[in-house]
């Protein structure tokens, strides 16, 4: 029963689902995911997610990023995160993400012309180590509302199979590094998935 891909997926949170959104419609690709597909860490989420406002609002970014980290952190991974939060962004309302709004209709922000900044029109919100308002949000259920509509766009990709109940047990080493994932299913039958390149989506301790 050992499969084979291209690439293969652990998790189908956020970060396992935008991955396979951005690979290239002709790999074969294989997510799994411990539990049902809904049942996510990412599904549960309530609070929202940052994003740069402006540059101007850079160095706070930044300096309330280090703090939060205890300065800990890899300054070069979070001049990335927040530079890459608008671009980020702009996709996952290309894949249908609603965020909320200070008022009018979506119709209504497109059409305040070409000079306009895509970000005008959202609410924002002020959240953990944040010093001012960066957080968009839709309601209480952020993560629910980014997750499904994310999971919704993967399951119309004809080249992505999702295996749920199906837990990585070991990763399998070929001779020139990862070569695939050992997995259980719901049943407790282990076999192997083979692929070129191995992504671990499975969250941080709560995963």
């Amino acid at each position: 029963m050992d499969m084979y891909a291209d690439t293969v997926i652990v998790g189908t949170g956020v970060s396992g689902l935008f991955s396979a959104l951005n690979l290239p419609r002709d790999r074969k690709i294989i997510m799994i995911t411990k539990s049902d597909v809904e049942s996510s860490d990412s599904f549960l989420a309530q609070g929202g997610i940052c994003v740069l406002r402006d540059e101007a609002d850079y160095e706070s970014y930044f300096e309330d990023t280090m703090r939060a980290g205890h300065y800990e952190n890899r300054k070069e991974s979070v001049d990335i995160m927040i530079r890459s939060s608008r671009e980020i962004i702009q996709d996952l309302i290309g894949y249908g993400v609603k965020f909320e709004h200070r008022g009018g209709s979506s119709e209504e922000m497109r059409k305040t012309g070409e000079n306009s900044d895509f970000l005008d029109g959202y609410a924002f919100t002020r959240e953990g180590a944040h010093s001012r308002p960066r957080i968009l949000f839709h309601e209480d259920v952020t993560g629910k509302e980014i997750t499904s509509k994310l999971l919704a766009q993967v399951k119309k990709l004809e080249n992505v199979k999702i295996l749920e109940y199906t837990a990585m047990t070991d990763i399998v080493e070929g001779e020139s590094g990862c070569a695939g994932i050992q997995v259980k299913d719901k049943a407790g039958k282990e076999f192997f998935i083979y692929a070129d390149d191995t992504i671990l989506a499975s969250g941080g301790i709560g995963g």
